[in-house]
């Protein structure tokens, strides 16, 4: 469940070149620009790489949080684990953010260096110190589980509020949880749909199912079950199995929508084809009823 580290380390490196503006050299403007365009460097540029290492050894913070990025990827070299730590330690050392942050997530998940969920921590905590979102809501999450450390509800409580107040819709989903569940703080279901709806009016699908059931029992809103079958759906055609699976309960009972057994039978399978228990159930019922 830790927050992983995206389809692209050197997209996020790039990311936070061009936000910062602290690209200061023109050799790795270059490279910038041929990993934004093409994801690899020409092999006639070997010589910006060559460049760019060089402003890595002389101590540049991004030239070696940028190195680290490619290595870790496998853009414009030979995808290295072991040289993405080397960089990124160096940066994270420097007081880098991202490079903190992807340190700790390496650590984490073993790449490039021993499993040590104790050291990922350290360097969570030294993003989050200064506000990454990303670093807070994965210290909420490993105190939340117990994960390289004793469950604590009120250390995960406290992080995912960091993160959620920044905007993190995952943080907001995990907040909402914690309040719908009373865990770590009273049970308050109004705090619950608050931060659901939060997390779900930015598209994430967890929250919108979430903030559907909500709705369906009502719990912290009037039962209403038109706007419960408007997150279900929102969040079923995002292909979250369990919105899925309750939007296929919701026609087959012709709660908020007319009574449509061949809908409730489309989303069951839906369902049923990611593995939810449940509907494959209720699918194998309503093919055996006819």
């Amino acid at each position: 469940m830790l927050k992983q580290l995206g389809f692209s380390i050197v997209r996020a490196a790039i990311k936070a070149l061009n936000v910062r503006g602290d690209s200061k050299d023109a050799e790795l403007d270059e490279v910038v620009d041929d990993l934004n365009e093409k994801d690899e460097l020409p092999s006639q540029d070997e010589s910006k790489l060559d460049n760019l290492q060089e402003q890595t050894e002389s101590g540049d913070v991004w030239s070696q949080c940028f190195l680290g990025a490619m290595y870790y990827d496998g853009k414009g070299v030979p995808q290295n684990y072991s040289k993405a730590v080397k960089w990124y330690r160096k940066a994270a050392e420097q007081g880098e953010e991202l490079a903190q942050f992807t340190l700790g997530a390496m650590y984490c998940e073993g790449q490039g260096v021993p499993q040590d969920y104790s050291k990922g921590m350290s360097w969570f905590e030294k993003a989050a110190e200064q506000g990454k979102c990303e670093a807070q809501l994965n210290l909420g999450v490993m105190y939340y589980e117990g994960e390289g450390v004793p469950r604590d509800y009120s250390n995960a409580m406290s992080w995912f509020r960091k993160a959620a107040e920044q905007g993190e819709a995952e943080a907001q989903a995990l907040l909402g949880l914690m309040y719908s569940n009373g865990e770590g703080v009273p049970q308050n279901y109004s705090k619950a749909v608050k931060w659901y709806r939060k997390a779900a009016e930015q598209g994430y699908a967890w929250a919108q199912a979430l903030l559907g059931s909500m709705y369906r029992k009502g719990e912290g809103v009037p039962r209403d079950y038109s706007k419960a079958v408007k997150w279900y759906r929102k969040a079923a055609e995002h292909g979250e199995p369990d919105a899925q699976f309750n939007l296929g309960g919701m026609y087959a009972n012709g709660e908020g929508v007319s009574k449509d057994n061949s809908k409730a039978v489309e989303w069951f399978r839906k369902a049923a084809e990611q593995g939810v228990p449940k509907a494959q159930f209720n699918l194998g019922g309503m093919y055996a009823n006819g």
